[in-house]
């Protein structure tokens, strides 16, 4: 920080003394004696005092905290619980089932409800001895979580590849559709419906269409949500 020594003096309202103030303190951080790092910074030594331990109200003076002073941080609100139960909330059921504890007792530490502790414990455990191990329920809810379905789209290889090389010759997804109903009218697993094929592109599942000629179809929403 460059400080050089301000020649105009006059009062400067709410914001006087800040660069002094800040050369002040950063002389003092650096080791240096208040009357000194008073002199460098060209205050009076009673105001670097000032700043330093506050001031108490006197007369028409109200009272002022040290400016330096560390103001306390707000402690912040715990973060609520993830939806799923993690890892760790498993491993924690599992300690604390080897110790008798009930499921009550188990679910005020997690901060979960009675009803979803005994749920986790009875949907993940062995299926043949009912021992509840953390790292296999883990494993059993994970695979347990529901994926993203594949549209019909991704379910065909034939209609997805009628359907791009369409698209790259700049067809659009409503006389795309038509065709497919005119050249297939016996088999409805090749009907799609134009919004399907938009979907498609948006979304775009596992094994559906590729995004790279959605700009050449000549028809499309300007936003999908």
């Amino acid at each position: 920080m460059d400080f050089k020594i301000r020649e105009d003096r006059r009062p400067q309202g709410p914001r006087k003394l800040i660069q002094e103030r800040e050369e002040y303190f950063r002389l003092v951080d650096q080791g240096m004696g208040y009357s000194e790092a008073a002199q460098a910074a060209d205050i009076n030594i009673r105001t670097g005092k000032r700043w330093r331990n506050g001031r108490g109200a006197s007369g028409n003076k109200k009272a002022a905290p040290p400016i330096n002073a560390v103001v306390p941080l707000p402690v912040e609100a715990p973060p609520a619980p993830s939806r799923y139960l993690g890892e760790a909330d498993r491993i924690h059921i599992a300690d604390r089932l080897r110790e008798k504890a009930t499921v009550r007792a188990i679910a005020a530490e997690l901060g979960r409800s009675p009803s979803t502790v005994s749920r986790e414990i009875r949907r993940n455990r062995h299926p043949l001895n009912g021992q509840y191990r953390p790292h296999a329920a883990q494993a059993r809810a994970v695979a347990r979580r529901p994926r993203p379905k594949v549209g019909k789209i991704g379910q065909s290889r034939e209609l997805r590849d009628f359907i791009q090389d369409h698209l790259a010759l700049r067809w659009s997804p409503e006389q795309i559709c038509q065709v497919l109903r005119g050249r297939f009218p016996d088999r409805p697993e090749m009907h799609v419906t134009h919004e399907t094929v938009y979907q498609a592109l948006y979304v775009q599942g596992s094994g559906e269409l590729r995004r790279e000629p959605l700009w050449l179809t000549r028809s499309r929403p300007s936003r999908r949500t």
